[in-house]
């Protein structure tokens, strides 16, 4: 099995997975995850560029990342940017400063292929135990990506909004006001309103939530006192529950966030913008759905996300008569 290793680089959070792939039984081990929260795309919806201190440590997280895959025996690593790098008038700098350190070449995907890797990922391995079609949610820093279909994607969307763009732009308070709530709720609106152009929303058998708002609302919403991944992966909830979960943590003080047990520090200031994206859409969803005579009752969270799909698409590569 070729050991891989994908690195997705997004406005909040940089990431690793190293798995063992079998492309021929379909088998994805994971042999190493890990999450750090460098915050990239700290002011780029203000300021337009990467700023230098966010930069830094993202190169710091990129060496480190680089030096354990070298240790683990890697065979092919693809480092993917997301929103942040897409915005940025400085991108190039991000580039050249990780060719130097990781020895390939990052790539700033488009919002439309970083639905399709975050779809691949995740309905690798629900396929099996939910109906379609699926609607993949990948709620990220800067942006959230929709995509829609069965055993491929069909319909893909990306919207403008994530937790840490919309934290900067409408949620200032602490906790956030109502006047605050209001003209955030009304930018994911209007989101929401274009996804469903290019989306067929109301088609949506199975709702699938993927990336850190979603999974710690999730938390939220089963108690957990500490994160555990294999609690959450997979986990259906109620769309009463999610909602009210996703609805407390928007109207929590950072004090209270912080107290805690599953929340991870680098999400404490977001997760009420990344909250209130994740409710809004669950309920713009289910409106849909209802309009095209059926319901939806449930949602499923995933820890299956766009790690793996990159990780799949390296390990066919490596396995292509052409590799």
């Amino acid at each position: 099995m070729p050991r891989v290793a994908a690195i997705d680089c997004g406005t909040n959070s940089l990431r690793l997975l190293v798995a063992d792939v079998d492309p021929a039984r379909g088998v994805l081990t994971d042999v190493e995850r890990e999450m750090v929260v460098v915050r990239l795309g700290q002011g780029v919806d203000r300021t337009g560029r990467l700023a230098d201190d966010a930069l830094e440590r993202a190169f710091e997280t990129t060496s480190d990342y680089a030096e354990r895959c070298k240790q683990m025996g890697v065979e092919a690593v693809r480092f993917v940017a997301t929103s942040a790098t897409r915005d940025a008038s400085n991108s190039e700098t991000f580039v050249e400063g990780v060719r130097e350190r990781l020895g390939v070449e990052p790539e700033i995907i488009s919002g439309e292929e970083e639905a399709v890797l975050s779809f691949v990922g995740a309905t690798a391995v629900i396929a099996a135990h939910h109906p379609s079609p699926y609607l993949v949610v990948d709620l990220g820093g800067g942006s959230t990506e929709l995509v829609l279909g069965r055993n491929a994607p069909e319909a893909v969307h990306s919207m403008p909004v994530g937790c840490v763009r919309l934290t900067e732009r409408r949620l200032h308070s602490d906790p956030p006001t109502e006047d605050e709530i209001v003209a955030a709720t009304r930018d994911i609106h209007e989101a929401l309103d274009q996804a469903a152009a290019d989306v067929p929303l109301g088609e949506t058998r199975t709702l699938v939530g993927l990336a850190g708002s979603v999974t710690t609302v999730t938390a939220h919403a089963l108690g957990l006192e500490r994160y555990q991944a294999d609690v959450i992966d997979g986990t259906v909830l109620g769309m009463r529950a999610a909602v009210l979960a996703a609805t407390d943590l928007l109207g929590m003080t950072r004090e209270a966030r912080t107290n805690l047990g599953f929340m991870h520090p680098g999400r404490i200031d977001v997760i009420g913008a990344g909250a209130l994206v994740w409710r809004e859409t669950m309920l713009r969803v289910r409106h849909d759905v209802r309009v095209a005579g059926r319901d939806l009752p449930t949602v499923v969270t995933s820890e299956h996300d766009m790690l793996d799909g990159i990780a799949w698409g390296l390990a066919n590569h490596l396995d292509s008569p052409q590799a």
